[in-house]
């Protein structure tokens, strides 16, 4: 084998975040029962929060905010398209979103054929994550994920977040893997596929929205069947 170790990215990558997420929305929208707060439409509620938590997990990325803000201003923002200007609301939803994500299950597909496979040819499988510790292992467990991997090495435990290498350089050591030997596996162009470049790793870019690469990974699939293909 080409490789020995394999690092997967966890969200978008095998954990289908944006249905999840769909999920958890939907279950906080009728809990707090939000429509009568004003929250009039569920769909643009959903819309709203996508985009706010698309911005500020990109601030987070890059050192502009800290993890709680990010945490409960997704959800202020998302409110305050509704002109709701609430927030204990906000950081109620907040605690009770992280409750809930974790529990959901769902995942892409082939995702336990592919992890299967891999397993029984021999690779050593970790997980490098910019999400938070406790959230990740949770939604490991959750969707019995939790026993593919070795090593699972998040920001926080790492001090530090992809793209930058020293979160790679962090994952190459907790595995005892060298670079030559490893290759970087995620759907994130910008944290993945350049983190494993800036890290000297070989990249798989995981291509399930069909995006117009803007950088160079070492391969591009679109379905996880097809790294039976190259590994």
């Amino acid at each position: 084998m080409a490789y020995k170790h394999l690092f997967f990215d966890l969200d978008h990558t095998l954990w289908d975040f944006e249905i999840n997420t769909k999920e958890t929305l939907q279950e906080l929208f009728e809990i707090n029962a939000l429509k009568e707060k004003g929250v009039d439409d569920f769909e643009k509620f959903f819309s709203s929060y996508s985009y706010h938590n698309h911005r500020l997990w990109d601030k987070y990325t890059k050192g502009l905010i800290k993890q709680d803000e990010l945490r409960w201003k997704r959800m202020w923002l998302a409110l305050l398209d509704f002109k709701i200007a609430d927030e204990v609301l906000s950081k109620d939803l907040s605690v009770q979103y992280l409750e809930i994500l974790p529990t959901k299950k769902n995942l892409f597909p082939y995702t336990f054929e592919i992890l299967d496979y891999l397993k029984n040819k021999g690779y050593i499988m970790h997980l490098i994550t910019n999400g938070f510790e406790s959230v990740q292992h949770n939604k490991l467990r959750h969707s019995k994920l939790t026993d593919y991997f070795v090593e699972v090495i998040t920001s926080e435990a790492s001090n530090s977040l992809k793209p930058n290498k020293e979160i790679f350089e962090f994952a190459l050591q907790k595995a005892g893997a060298s670079i030559q030997e490893s290759i970087m596996i995620g759907d994130n162009l910008d944290a993945d596929i350049q983190g494993g470049i800036n890290a000297g790793l070989d990249t798989i870019f995981v291509n399930h929205l069909q995006a117009e690469p803007h950088i160079h990974a070492t391969y591009v699939i679109h379905h996880l069947k097809e790294l039976e293909d190259i590994l």
